[in-house]
């Protein structure tokens, strides 16, 4: 179940200026990005190996668009029916800009994660942005390269 944003659990105290689901879907993507680059981080500063390059490295096969892609297919049967919606939306979402580096179906795909954590964020979902990203580093990190 969705809730609102509420400032007393969001990380900073800024409200957006319209509720979350009146917030365009690469609004939510641009948000989404953020937090799941943060989290990544999170994730790679708690191992050992805490080495610039290594952990640069590490980080963007995890936040690339192909990764964010891969991780989208892997999470879809996990996805409520709301969250494939919004996911959806993200995916269908015109950004107006061409990808460097992916395809444009992959960078499609990212922009689905993205604002779907982007959405999960501002609707105070926030045990759930944990459950997602957990399962994704894990997947990631341990599947077959």
């Amino acid at each position: 179940m969705s809730g609102e944003f509420n400032v007393n659990e969001a990380w900073f105290p800024y409200e957006p200026s319209k509720p979350a689901r009146l917030l365009s879907p690469i609004v939510l993507a641009y948000a989404g990005d953020a937090i799941y680059e943060v989290a990544v981080r999170q994730y790679l500063i708690s191992l050992p190996n805490l080495r610039p390059n290594h952990l640069h490295r590490t980080a963007t096969g995890l936040v690339s668009a192909k990764a964010q892609s891969t991780i989208l297919a892997y999470l879809e049967p996990m996805l409520t029916d709301e969250e494939k919606d919004i996911a959806r939306q993200g995916r269908n979402a015109k950004s107006g800009t061409v990808p460097k580096n992916a395809d444009v179906l992959e960078y499609r795909h990212a922009t689905a994660f993205e604002c779907l954590i982007g959405h999960l964020y501002y609707t105070g979902q926030q045990t759930r942005i944990q459950e997602l990203v957990h399962s994704s580093i894990e997947y990631m990190m341990n599947r077959p390269k």
